[in-house]
């Protein structure tokens, strides 16, 4: 039975928010705090996660409230969303079904903001609405992320298509224009002087645009922003920029808020000899809420297993069954699936699919599930309890005097030989201590030599380290066989240092996660640990992590020279993409607040080429 992570199992006494902080992402989305009973506190949003959590941990500055909430703080947990937008819609769902007691506003679907347009038969009106209501007809547009976005975006609206926003009464007493004519923002239906045809076309382009059907409005507004830059005119240009952002924000998809579908959407993400399922929780298009869990697995079984596993239990398991959607999605293909599905078809008197192969909103939701199931994993790794035991493990494993409170593991990573680069990782009892991390640039070595290589960097670190200079660590991990091993000890032997352990990581035969060897420097002698071994877990997390920042030092130092700008660094970003670019979003800082599907409404940027952009202004 899959075991839901326990907000107490996060923490060692009150939380440790420095712990949490460290891996908590950048991206927007919401956080649910809860206490020492697993009881919701607090839900928010946030643009940036990272930042708004940590603002509650501050040591000054705090309200006598916020100090009480943190002061009952025991875990929190994240979703992680598309855009600030999603965070927002999320965010008002889960208070309304959480209803958490530090949340002061406890709004519905009728606080939400629309644009309405009138059932007006020849001059209909667009206005703003606070709330959806069945009454009088028309068309409505949204929710829409702030009342001040739409207010704002219905000011420009109104000056590109001087669409009238007045009431009915209004409209049908008047005898001359009024002020609205004057000052250039209506076209003054209410006098005729403008005609049923010409007007609807306007109400047509308004339509569209607000449907996000038609990108020319935002291409005009574009070369008028260009055209005021090359004039000097730099007010005119700015205020070009904004009213494309605000234009930009109105047509944003609302992939929280859909037209409706029920679904289960379950991700998987493995690491360090850990396995976290993630399941979002759809309901008439709506996401409501997600769940971890992390569920105890052989080492050789592969995601398919574990999934086909994990739903049996989740959906059958227990006293009480689950509610059971018509979709279940799900990013491989799991074992038994056809089964697996008509058992649940049969539990739920209806048709249930589980499905892979998705497209559209169904998509965003699997790879939202992904994301989250990503991050949560890295939380659960980093947290003080998890890094504890696995050091309590890792010490009787290797017969460790002590408990090492400083280790240090050491890769190397080059393409064909070329731009060598190694690394040198560290962890101490809280985990990845990412300040210590460095990166030596390999020279004057033969290409692709990389004993060579580790001897150039465990030189260059040790003898710092033995002047004086550097930080003793309690153990050195070397990623590598027992070539590597070998000059790691001749290096130490070289420098007189015969105190600190040293121990190869060999992927074993198989190079298969789990299997691992492990290869003793003292005595040479190798030995396999169990692949359910904190320790070995540990060991893994540690090896990973070392390759990780390698790789990522050399493809930095490779693309070093011909990286000029943020964005000509990027693979299929050409001059004139990256013109369109800049030019849809009014500079860069705007472009890496958007989201993946926000870029692809940029002429010639696709789906995986957004992705690829979004990864590569985010550093992921």
């Amino acid at each position: 039975m899959p075991t839901r992570s326990d907000p107490e199992s996060t923490h060692i006494g009150e939380f440790d928010s420095k712990s949490f902080l460290k891996q908590l992402t950048e991206r927007p989305g919401v956080y649910r705090m809860y206490d020492e009973g697993g009881s919701v506190l607090y839900v928010g949003k946030a643009r940036n996660l990272k930042k708004r959590v940590g603002s509650y941990f501050r040591k000054t500055g705090l309200a006598p409230k916020t100090e009480a909430l943190v002061g009952k703080i025991a875990s929190i947990e994240v979703t992680i969303t598309g855009s600030e937008t999603e965070a927002l819609l999320l965010e008002q769902n889960l208070i309304k079904s959480l209803r958490p007691p530090y949340n002061i506003l406890l709004r519905d679907d009728k606080s939400y903001p629309y644009i309405y347009l009138s059932s007006h038969s020849d001059y209909p009106s667009l206005t703003f609405r606070r709330g959806r209501t069945k009454k009088g007809g028309g068309t409505w547009f949204g929710p829409f992320p702030s009342s001040g976005a739409v207010k704002e975006s219905l000011n420009v609206l109104q000056k590109i298509f001087r669409i009238r926003n007045c009431s009915e009464s209004f409209f049908r007493n008047r005898t001359r224009p009024c002020l609205q004519y004057q000052i250039n923002r209506c076209t003054a239906p209410c006098v005729e002087y403008i005609t049923p045809e010409e007007y609807q076309q306007d109400i047509r382009h308004a339509t569209m645009f607000l449907e996000g059907k038609n990108p020319a409005i935002l291409h005009d507004l574009m070369n008028a922003m260009e055209a005021a830059s090359k004039n000097l005119e730099f007010e005119k240009a700015a205020a070009y920029r904004d009213q494309i952002n605000h234009l930009r924000h109105v047509q944003e998809q609302q992939s929280v808020d859909g037209e409706g579908g029920d679904a289960d959407v379950i991700a998987i993400a493995q690491d360090a000899g850990i396995v976290c399922i993630v399941v979002i929780i759809v309901r008439g298009g709506r996401v409501l809420g997600t769940k971890d869990y992390f569920p105890r697995y052989s080492i050789e079984q592969t995601e398919g297993e574990l999934l086909s596993a994990f739903l049996g239990q989740y959906y059958f398991g227990g006293n009480t069954r689950r509610e059971i959607p018509r979709d279940i999605l799900v990013p491989v293909e799991v074992e038994g699936q056809e089964l697996l599905a008509q058992a649940l078809s049969e539990s739920a008197n209806r048709e249930t699919r589980i499905r892979g192969n998705v497209r559209g909103e169904r998509r965003r939701w699997l790879e939202l599930a992904m994301t989250n199931a990503r991050q949560t994993l890295l939380t659960h790794l980093a947290s003080k309890e998890t890094v504890y035991r696995r050091l309590l493990a890792l010490r009787d494993l290797l017969e460790l005097s002590e408990t090492p409170s400083r280790m240090e593991c050491f890769d190397i990573s080059h393409s064909h030989g070329e731009n060598t680069v190694a690394s040198c990782v560290v962890f101490d009892e809280n985990g990845p201590l990412k300040s210590d991390y460095r990166l030596y640039n390999i020279e004057g070595v033969t290409a692709g030599d990389d004993y060579a290589a580790m001897r150039q960097v465990l030189s260059r670190r040790y003898k710092r380290m033995v002047a004086g200079e550097g930080k003793r660590p309690d153990l050195v991990f070397i990623d590598g066989g027992k070539g590597q091993l070998n000059i790691a000890r001749e290096v130490f032997d070289e420098l007189e240092i015969s105190d600190i352990p040293l121990i190869g990581v060999a992927k074993g035969v198989t190079r298969r996660a789990g299997m691992e060897q492990l290869i003793d420097a003292m005595t040479g002698d190798v030995f396999r640990v169990p692949a359910d071994s904190p320790a070995l877990h540990l060991i893994q997390h540690i090896r990973d992590e070392s390759h990780r920042f390698a790789i990522t030092g050399h493809r930095a130092r490779r693309d070093k020279k011909r990286r000029q700008s943020t964005l000509e660094g990027i693979e299929g970003v050409g001059p004139k993409k990256r013109r369109d670019l800049i030019r849809y979003f009014g500079g860069i800082q705007e472009l890496r607040k958007a989201g993946v599907d926000e870029m692809t409404k940029v002429q010639g940027i696709s789906k995986s080429l957004a992705e690829t952009i979004y990864a590569a202004l985010h550093d992921e």
